[in-house]
This record gives C-alpha cells, structure tokens and sequence, in this order.
C-alpha cells in the first residue's frame, strides 16, 4: 500500500495502534504457568473487543488469533496447550485489520529471567529492527534496509534467518513490494514515498534458515539456534520511517 492521503493514513494509524496494544498487553502476561493458548485468547479478545479481525486466521486460515512461537520455534507457532516456563524465549506476533486496513507487529519477551547471552540477544534483535526503520524513507534503496541490519549483525557475531523477511502491508496482509530482505541482496528497487511495509529482522546465534516443523505452520531455526524477532509497520516519508504500530 501507499498512502496518498490523510483518511488512509489514519485508517493505518488505528489498526496500527489496535495491534500494538494487543501485542502490549500479551507481553505483559508472559510469565512461568501460562499456556500459549491462554495467551492467545487474551489477544483475541482485545481485538475483537476494537472490532479488528485477527489478520492469519481471516487470511490463511491459521489455527489462532495470534501467532506464538517459544524457543526453538521461531515464527508461526499454533496456540495450544504448550506451558511457558521460566527462562523461555516468547515470540508473539500480531497481525489484524480494520475498516480495511491492516498493521502487523512482533516481538519476543522472556519469561521471568534468561540467560545472559538470550538476554543480550533480544536487546540487540530490537536494536537490529531500529536499524533497519532508520533506513527507511522516501527514495532510498529498498536494499538498504538489509544492508545495515547485516553489518550489524556481522558485527556483534550474529546470523540472520534469510527466508523470513519484511514485506509490503496495508491493505492486506502481504502485498507489494512482498518480499523485503533484512539481510545484504543487490535489489535495486527504491522506497516510494507513502509506501507501507513492515521491518522485521530475525536475528539468530547461528540459525540461517527457516524450516517448516510437521504441523504445516510452525517454522524452526536450521541449525537449531536462539531466535528472536521485532517489528514494527513503517510508513516511508520524505523525513523518514513513520512507526505506526506503537501504543497509545
């Protein structure tokens, strides 16, 4: 999608903030005892409590509101009867429309305390998204994203998932430009100015790909390694990213 004028950009800006106070408020739950589907209802619940529709279910017919990955599953984990424990890595990832419009928005919690280096690995995953929301604005190259996400990661000893990427949102889940890399390529397309897209680096301790696990859905770090994911939906303006997924 690409916004050219206020009555979209405010539609955006509300399903935006819809996702992110979902997503909030699910973090804030993440503790040792909880089920995954226990999180997920509280999800599903605020959503439709704002009239949003939950965003993989209405369009792939995923078995959840949400998506919620722990430890070793690193995206599109299915909600059920798993129990979080103490020192688990929590990724939940939430996506939904409104009036049309749709946001998505991700990030991993720690369940109580974590080891140092997953501690680490989940400031500096933040971090990786920030960077690559810095690059974004209007006419620069779409590659520039990737670029700086992966010297950062080169940098601090890290690796990135290369099948996962960013991609176009707005008026449907995954649209134009679809894939959107956070990792080094030579695409020579450039960022339009109002275009909608996500910024989504997942930054790993050794991971390279994601494999799909036997339930068709849940995907798992190949080699077997800490994962984490943030994101954000950015809208590209002549000043630079404009965030639309934050809370309020």
């Amino acid at each position: 999608m690409t916004i050219t004028q206020e009555d979209d950009l405010d539609g955006l800006k509300a399903i935006g903030r819809i996702v992110a106070n979902t997503l909030q408020a699910m973090g804030r739950a993440v503790e040792p005892g909880i089920t995954t589907a226990e999180l997920d209802a509280i999800g599903r619940t605020l959503l439709e409590r704002e009239g949003a529709i939950p965003a993989p279910e209405a369009t792939y017919d995923f078995p959840g509101a949400t998506c919620i990955s722990v430890n070793e599953e690193i995206a599109h984990g299915i909600p059920g009867d798993r129990v979080i424990a103490a020192g688990d890595l929590v990724n939940i990832d939430v996506s939904a429309s409104k009036d049309g419009y749709f946001a998505d928005t991700g990030a991993t919690f720690r369940s109580g305390a974590v080891a140092p280096s997953l501690d680490r690995l989940c400031r500096d995953g933040r971090r990786a998204m920030q960077i690559g929301i810095n690059q974004v604005r209007s006419d620069r190259p779409l590659a520039g994203i990737g670029t700086a996400i992966g010297r950062f990661a080169e940098g601090r000893g890290y690796t990135l998932i290369r099948n996962l990427a960013s991609h176009g949102v707005g008026r449907s889940l995954h649209e134009y430009p679809e894939e959107i890399a956070t990792w080094p390529t030579r695409d020579r397309r450039r960022i339009g100015k109002g275009l909608v897209l996500t910024v989504e680096p997942f930054l790993s301790r050794g991971g390279l790909w994601a494999d799909e696990g036997d339930d068709g859905w849940t995907l798992f770090s190949a080699p077997a390694a800490p994962t984490v994911q943030y994101e954000h939906t950015v809208v590209a303006t002549d000043r630079g990213a404009l965030i639309v997924t934050l809370p309020g």
